[in-house]
């Protein structure tokens, strides 16, 4: 298979063929053939062997890659990257240069790689299908890279085997930014950058399987010239990335769409979506005995949310190139589903009732049999695809991967067959309700299996919760503590309340969801660090004293609700920063999480056995700490560090650069503690 007609071809796997038809009945004639299967692998590989050594050694002129279909197909399908050759030092140039800004120890460094007319090498964020390339510079105390490379520009993108293959043709750029230390002449600087990569062949002219070879290069960066600051800038922004469409074919475009009415058909069964699908098993139970009329309605609109689905996915897909499950990588749209799911799970348990007419398992355990209704059917539509989107069942990658290159018209109708697959048991039960005969007729059976429904999307939430960040764990914990109080408040409602007194209390139950959220998320959350923090122990602190330092200490952990809210609110804060910048003070973490003799030791130094406890060591009268104790304001706190003082010693002077610098440094350490 090939792209547009320049694309790389791949490689197909061929099956061996059998030695004999016939099976034989003796062990001697099964010896006899795994002898001839053994030695016929051995003449292969010392074939290959002889082959390969050929294709290495040292000539007058460049030895082409070998071509193995002399070979009978022997060398097919033993590459994933088609046959086996040498370097690809012809196939390709580089020339490597560097820029410095004007005024800064800053610049970019660039690798400008030219590819020959009927070669293409892969970018540097390809996945599977080929060899990416990849740049890095040598180990070296005058420099750094400061970033990662991007290129100009940016790849061509084609589908091949389900796999989007993402093409360099004629000349790239690629680019990052560059970090020299200080003192380093850059005229007279050379930075060496090894390049590792791949280039293959467009087309092989009488066959259909492609040529694609390993690239490696060692170059030496020279010094280019100086630059503005916006010209650096406009080195490092990456290409625009182009989706070349594949030639329409009516006979391929079948072919996938049956492809997805069978993958979305198999959706029904991957365990994202059974907790749903048992819900539609008490809507068929309910339907039981029904109008034909009335139960194809309620599964054309059940139906119809699950598509409705569908299309907003095409549409993403179409628009904004966002892939099947992509929007399971925003962290807001997992947060959102978890509290979906698990307040769904509560009214299942009766906590409250969900406000959608007919919902299945709405009603209490004396309104079982209430009838489903069209906004109930359509909304369970509308939450079984949106659970299935963790999930991708046979048919679909190579499904979803043709998409990607097709005009928008043909991804709606792709999407559109996946979601018609998904939904045609659903029809079909619709045209034939005899098909739900088998279920038990409505009855008090319907309230224990909604609540044992309720213990499976609790199950759910437990898969969910897997999705999400470690740091993001306990506050999403706390935020359903919140969503069940308010779940709690909105069951407590009187029947016979009125429309106000509805409305009123929802409102306070959502602000009570919403309040507890969010300060989970502020409490309990990854929190970027404000201020340059240092790990304490008895001997930094010594250090800092010994250089005349001005030092303030938070003893502080994570059990500490008192010691958080100063954090939060006091301490780590912007005006905070000033002032510690302005005297050069140093800010230490004491953190007693965990057991530590040494916290415990200095706490009673400062004669307290509790925290919080923030001590400031003066640099000019360090034997004289400065110590506020329980909860602080933020005027307490810089009140008390001006009365401190600045840091004396000229040997430790920081400047606010170098301070901020620390700070990135200590942020992954002091944000992976939630502190």
């Amino acid at each position: 298979m090939s792209d547009d007609g320049r694309g790389i071809k791949m490689v197909r796997f061929q099956s061996q063929k059998q030695l004999s038809r016939k099976r034989s009945a003796t062990m001697e004639t099964r010896v006899r053939s795994h002898k001839r299967l053994v030695l016929g692998l051995v003449c292969g590989l010392a074939i290959l062997t002889f082959a390969g050594r050929q294709s290495i050694l040292p000539t007058a002129t460049h030895a082409q890659p070998p071509s193995f279909g002399e070979l009978g197909g022997l060398g097919e399908g033993l590459s994933p990257f088609g046959p086996l050759g040498g370097f690809g030092s012809e196939q390709a140039t580089h020339e490597a240069t560097f820029t410095i800004t004007e005024g800064r120890l800053e610049g970019v460094i660039s690798v400008e790689m030219t590819v020959i007319p009927g070669w293409h090498t892969f970018s540097l964020t390809q996945g599977d299908g080929a060899l990416p390339s990849e740049l890095s510079l040598g180990k070296s105390a005058d420099y750094e890279l400061a970033g990662e490379f991007t290129s100009q520009p940016g790849p061509d993108l084609h589908a091949e085997f389900g796999n989007i293959l993402e093409m360099h043709r004629g000349t790239v750029v690629f680019s990052a930014p560059l970090r020299i230390s200080e003192g380093v002449d850059p005229e007279q600087l050379e930075i060496q950058v090894e390049y590792n990569g791949q280039v293959c062949t467009d087309t092989i002219e009488g066959s259909d399987v492609g040529q694609c070879v390993p690239l490696s290069a060692t170059l030496t960066a020279t010094f280019a010239s100086y630059e503005k600051a916006d010209v650096a800038a406009a080195k490092l922004e990456g290409g625009k990335r182009t989706l070349v469409h594949q030639p329409l074919s009516a006979k391929t475009l079948a072919v996938f769409v049956a492809f997805g009415l069978m993958g979305g058909l198999i959706l029904n069964l991957m365990p994202c979506v059974l907790p749903v699908v048992g819900l539609k098993i008490l809507s068929f139970a309910e339907q039981a005995g029904h109008a034909r009329g009335r139960v194809l309605a309620l599964n054309l609109w059940f139906s119809a949310g699950l598509i409705a689905v569908f299309m907003v996915l095409a549409t993403l897909a179409a628009a904004l190139q966002m892939s099947w499950g992509e929007q399971f990588t925003h962290g807001w749209f997992k947060l959102s589903l978890i509290c979906v799911v698990f307040a769904m799970a509560l009214s299942f348990l009766g906590v409250w009732e969900i406000p959608l007419p007919g919902f299945v398992g709405t009603g209490k355990a004396n309104d079982l049999q209430a009838k489903e209704g069209p906004a109930g059917a359509f909304f369970k539509g509308v939450f079984t695809t949106i659970l299935a989107t963790p999930c991708s069942g046979p048919f679909l990658g190579p499904v979803f991967a043709y998409t990607a290159t097709q005009p928008a018209l043909v991804t709606y109708l792709i999407f559109g067959s996946v979601g018609v697959g998904m939904a045609s048991p659903y029809i079909a039960v619709g045209l034939q309700p005899k098909l739900v005969k088998m279920l038990p007729k409505p009855g008090a059976w319907m309230e224990t299996f909604k609540q044992f429904m309720a213990f499976v999307l609790l199950a759910t939430v437990v898969f969910l919760f897997t999705t999400i960040k470690n740091v993001e764990f306990l506050p999403t914990l706390a935020t359903l503590f919140g969503i069940w109080f308010a779940c709690w408040m909105i069951g407590r409602i009187e029947f016979t309340a009125t429309r106000n007194q509805k409305l009123r209390g929802w409102a306070m139950a959502l602000c009570a969801a919403v309040l507890i959220g969010g300060g989970s998320f502020r409490l309990l959350g990854e929190h970027e660090a404000v201020l340059p923090w240092t790990d304490y122990s008895s001997d930094s602190l010594a250090s800092a004293q010994e250089e005349g330092k001005t030092v303030m200490v938070d003893f502080t952990a994570q059990w500490c609700l008192t010691c958080k809210m100063n954090y939060y609110w006091t301490i780590d804060t912007d005006d905070v920063l000033d002032v510690v910048e302005e005297l050069d003070v140093v800010p230490m973490l004491a953190d007693w999480t965990d057991r530590s003799e040494e916290i415990k030791s200095k706490l009673l130094e400062l004669n307290s056995n509790s925290i919080p406890l923030l001590a400031i060591y003066p640099a000019n009268r360090p034997d004289e700490p400065i110590i506020l104790r329980d909860v602080i304001s933020k005027k307490t706190l810089i009140d008390a560090l001006r009365e401190a003082g600045p840091s004396t010693g000229t040997a430790a002077k920081v400047t606010s650069e170098e301070q901020r610098r620390t700070a990135s440094s200590s942020r992954s350490s002091a944000a992976g503690r939630g502190l």
